[in-house]
């Protein structure tokens, strides 16, 4: 989405890239291949995890996502989407899933 709201030098744009994507990417370009350190987990591995560890996941409020769906339309590129699986909210573009959020108890959504 950044590049079809932010320009290039945008700070929070960089900082969000620095942070969220730049520990990816050196991994992979350090550790490539079956060397990698960190593999990425999905969002229903998470689920899982969860389960087992005794925590319990609330239901997305229903007004906010359709709230969040009718911005992305409007707003962003066609290609952006939001969705929901289960109790996931999911967030990605051009049909990948980049980012997943759930309800928390204490502070609403939790980045994952």
């Amino acid at each position: 989405m950044f590049e079809e709201t932010l320009p290039r030098e945008d700070q929070h744009r960089l900082l969000y890239k620095r942070e969220v994507y730049g520990r990816d990417a050196i991994n992979v370009i350090a550790c490539e291949g079956s060397r990698r350190v960190e593999r990425p987990e999905t969002y229903k591995q998470w689920q899982i995890r969860n389960k087992k560890a005794g925590f319990r996941q609330l239901p997305s409020d229903q007004e906010i996502l359709k709230l969040v769906r009718s911005m992305v339309k409007r707003d962003y590129h066609k290609d952006f989407i939001v969705d929901e699986d289960g109790m996931w909210v999911l967030q990605g573009s051009k049909g990948k899933k980049t980012r997943k959020k759930k309800p928390d108890d204490n502070a609403g959504m939790v980045d994952l």
